[in-house]
């Protein structure tokens, strides 16, 4: 633990940002996952949600979102999932604080997480409890924040902290690495004219110089992609013998495809949502459907749960935050995760069913319209007024009253 005040123990944050950095820029795998998660992750909005009894109900809007809508001065609210999500992705963190009315990042690297030992009543120390952050640029100096000050996004946490995210590509950096390896072997390969390694043998009577100079004309007659496919022509008793094995023999897609496989999968993202060649072969266009929906129900909407209770401390809840309210998301107005107009119309089919036979038996139509979008019959107002089967004969009063079995008898 790295001493940042006196008293106190600070978890180091992650030096390896830049080379994350790097990584997202460079290899176009690790940058299709991320921009996959991105352009969904940022598609949503943010909505107050009631809690009734303890159930999320319905949503509602206000005008304490509007430091989510506008975070900054011309960003909106895809603008700051955005950067949240790729901080994440990269450095397994994401902070920010409110500042002027406005939300400012903090660089992940630049921030420290400050730790204070927690004390058991019966003597001893149990665990870590977060006691502030720590932000500081290079050439600056630091900042101190309380814990309510800042909200950390941190959706995968690191087990070897208290509180610090890990990215996702921790674990497939080695895979990351090795299909840079695979992609420089493809540009060396078609630079060497596209053909296989040769190995060129002359008699043991030619000497340095001679050697060297066939070596420079072979060299500028048949090295590079321009002079791929020349006759080639030896004299002199030089033997030409194939070395190596080429992409077929190297089965160099399945090699390489493999690697793109574990990266995604590692991302959450299923192959033939990014369009690898790994996917696209165990399955076709007409999977997308439930590749979109184990997608979106195993990582993007668990993203968006985390990413709304890291931002709720910093806006004012309506009502003086008395419990009954919490910031969520509204995902209704993503494209990418519309039903089908097959699944839609009959989702609104038993909905309006459901309306009608609610309004048949006397419950007013808000209530009705409201308690079914929300799923939540709590919210079901009764109109007084009853159907004419539930009515006494002849009269519009209230419903028949059952006679008890020993009247009956």
């Amino acid at each position: 633990m790295t001493q940042t005040q006196p008293g106190h123990a600070a978890e180091k944050a992650p030096s390896d940002f830049p080379g994350y950095a790097t990584l997202f820029a460079t290899n176009p795998v690790i940058w299709s996952c991320m921009v996959a998660r991105q352009s969904v992750f940022s598609a949503t909005r943010f909505q107050w949600q009631r809690l009734n009894k303890g159930r999320p109900s319905e949503m509602f809007g206000g005008p304490e979102l509007r430091l989510l809508e506008e975070p900054w001065v011309g960003g909106t609210t895809q603008d700051l999932l955005a950067r949240k999500i790729q901080d994440a992705d990269l450095a397994g963190n994401s902070y920010w604080t409110k500042l002027d009315g406005e939300l400012v990042r903090m660089r992940p690297d630049w921030v420290q997480i400050v730790l204070e030992r927690r004390t058991h009543p019966h003597g001893g120390h149990l665990g870590w409890k977060k006691y502030g952050y720590i932000y500081e640029e290079p050439g600056c100096d630091p900042v101190f924040l309380w814990p309510e000050e800042v909200a950390h996004f941190a959706p995968t946490p690191d087990p070897l902290a208290t509180f610090r995210g890990m990215s996702w590509l921790t674990p497939v950096l080695r895979e990351a690495s090795n299909d840079n390896l695979m992609s420089a072997h493809k540009k060396r390969y078609m630079e060497n004219a596209a053909t296989p390694n040769l190995v060129v043998r002359l008699s043991r009577e030619v000497t340095p110089d001679a050697f060297a100079k066939f070596k420079a004309k072979m060299d500028a007659d048949h090295r590079g992609v321009e002079n791929a496919y020349k006759t080639l022509y030896l004299g002199g008793g030089a033997d030409v013998t194939v070395a190596g094995s080429d992409f077929k023999q190297l089965d160099f897609s399945a090699v390489q495809g493999a690697g793109e496989t574990r990266i995604a999968a590692a991302a959450g993202v299923p192959p033939i949502i990014v369009g690898l060649s790994e996917g696209l072969k165990a399955a076709t266009y007409s999977n997308y459907g439930q590749a979109r929906r184990r997608f979106a129900d195993g990582t993007i909407h668990p993203l968006w749960q985390n990413v709304a209770g890291s931002l709720h401390r910093l806006v004012a809840p309506p009502g003086g935050g008395s419990g009954a309210v919490r910031l969520w998301y509204d995902a209704r107005d993503v494209p990418f995760l519309r039903e089908d107009k097959k699944d839609a119309t009959e989702i609104q089919g038993i909905q309006s069913r459901s309306i009608r036979t609610l309004m048949d038996a006397g419950y007013t139509a808000d209530s009705v319209v409201r308690a079914v979008m929300a799923e939540d019959w709590d919210l079901l107002e009764h109109s007084g007024l009853f159907s004419v089967q539930l009515q006494k004969p002849g009269g519009n009063g209230p419903p028949i009253e059952p006679t008890p079995p020993e009247e009956a008898a």
